[in-house]
C-alpha cells in the first residue's frame, strides 16, 4: 500500500512458529532500493539497491524462510540485537551498588542479549509514513537485566533510499541498554562469495583492543600504523571483530564501504560512539562461505557495564533511550 509518503509499504505472512505466533515480512520500496524486514527478530532480511549499470542485486545476506532463521541463530544475520550487543565480560555488572548477573551464553560471558534477545522475539508492527514501527515490552529480569523496558524501532527509507533505524526505549528501573543490526554487508551481492577486497573507510583513530575472550581490555589503542588503519580507504582483509572509537564531531559518515566491480557504495551515519568491525571469518559454507559479508555495527562499547572509562550504557526512569543510523546507498 502506499503510506501517502514517498515509501512504498507492502505486508505478509513469513510463517508461523512452533507456539503459533505469527510472523509477518514488510516490504519498503523507494528511490531504487527495497528493504525486507521481518517481525521475527526485528531481522533485515534483504537489502537490493541497483548497481552502476542500473541492476538492482540485494546486497545484505539473508535466509529465505523462516526455518532458515530458526535454524541458524548464531550469525545473528540481519538482527536486532539486544538487551545489550556484544559482550558483558563474566555475565555480571554492578549498577547502583548492586551486583546484576545476566545470561551466560558465550563461555563464562553474556553476549548479544543472552538465550533468548531480540533477536528472537517476535515484535508488533504498525505502519508510519515511509516504513514500519516495530514494538515490544521487555520484563523486569528477562535473562538477568532490571527493568520493564518498552522499545520501538522504526525501519525507514529516506529520500535516495537510504535505510534510516530508529531506536526509542524507556525503563521503570536503572538498567543497561547497547541496541544494534547485525546485518552483513557484501556489495557484490549476498551470496556472490567472499566480501574480502572492497574496500572500507572507518573515521576512528582508535579501537578497544580485546583479549582473547573478546572483551576489552580497557586500553584506547591508535590505529596509527597498524592493520587497523582505515581512516583511509583500504581493503579489507580477514580477522577483524574489534570496536571502533568512532572520531566525535568529523563531518560525514562514520564509515564507507565500495565495490569497485559493482560501483556500489553503502555509508554508515550513526549517532552512537562505536562500530564493530566483523569479517566472519568462521562461517563454515552454511549457508554462507568464511567472509561471505561484512558487519559493520553501531554500538556503544564492548563491557561498558563493567569499563567506568566508556561511555556510559545505563539508562534511568525519565529518560529516553534514543539511537538512529542511517546506511545510504549510491554508485560511482
Amino acid at each position: 500500500m502506499d503510506t501517502g509518503s514517498n515509501t512504498v509499504t507492502r505486508t505478509e505472512d513469513f510463517g508461523t512458529l512452533g507456539d503459533g505466533a505469527v510472523v509477518h515480512r514488510w516490504t519498503l520500496e523507494r528511490d531504487g532500493t527495497r528493504v525486507r524486514v521481518l517481525t521475527y527478530g526485528g531481522i533485515v532480511q534483504s537489502v537490493e539497491v541497483p548497481d552502476r549499470d542500473g541492476v538492482r542485486t540485494g546486497v545484505a545476506l539473508g535466509l529465505p524462510d523462516l526455518a532458515s532463521y530458526l535454524k541458524y541463530t548464531g550469525p545473528y544475520f540481519g538482527a536486532l540485537v539486544g538487551r545489550y550487543a556484544n559482550r558483558i565480560g563474566g555475565a555480571a555488572f554492578e549498577l547502583d551498588g548492586q551486583t546484576r548477573h545476566v545470561t551466560r551464553n558465550e563461555g563464562r560471558n553474556h553476549v548479544h542479549g543472552g538465550a533468548r534477545g531480540f533477536d528472537k522475539r517476535v515484535w508488533d508492527a504498525r505502519e508510519i509514513a515511509d516504513g514500519v514501527e516495530l514494538s515490544l515490552v521487555s520484563a523486569d529480569g528477562e535473562e538477568g537485566f532490571p527493568g520493564r523496558l518498552e522499545l520501538s524501532v522504526a525501519y525507514t527509507l529516506d529520500a535516495g533510499g537510504a535505510l534510516r533505524i530508529a531506536y526509542r526505549a524507556t525503563t521503570d528501573a536503572p538498567t543497561v541498554l547497547n541496541l544494534t543490526n547485525h546485518t552483513y554487508w557484501n556489495l557484490a551481492g549476498a551470496g556472490s562469495g567472499s566480501a574480502l577486497g572492497q574496500r572500507l573507510r572507518i573515521a576512528a583513530g582508535r579501537i578497544t583492543p580485546a583479549d582473547a575472550e573478546s572483551l576489552p581490555t580497557g586500553e584506547f589503542r591508535p590505529v596509527e600504523g597498524t592493520r587497523f588503519d582505515f581512516r583511509k580507504p583500504r581493503p579489507v582483509s580477514k580477522e577483524f571483530d574489534h570496536n571502533y572509537v568512532l572520531d566525535a564531531g568529523t563531518p560525514g559518515p562514520a564509515a564507507e564501504l565500495y565495490d569497485e566491480v559493482s560501483g556500489r557504495v553503502l555509508t554508515v551515519a550513526t549517532t552512537e560512539p562505536g562500530l564493530q568491525l566483523y569479517t566472519a571469518d568462521h562461517f563454515d559454507g552454511e549457508p554462507y562461505g568464511p567472509c561471505a559479508g561484512i558487519a559493520l555495527e553501531t554500538q556503544h562499547f564492548p563491557d561498558s557495564p563493567n569499563r567506568p572509562e566508556f561511555p556510559s550504557t545505563v539508562l534511568r526512569p525519565g529518560e529516553e533511550y534514543v539511537s538512529r543510523t542511517v546506511y545510504g546507498f549510491s554508485v560511482r
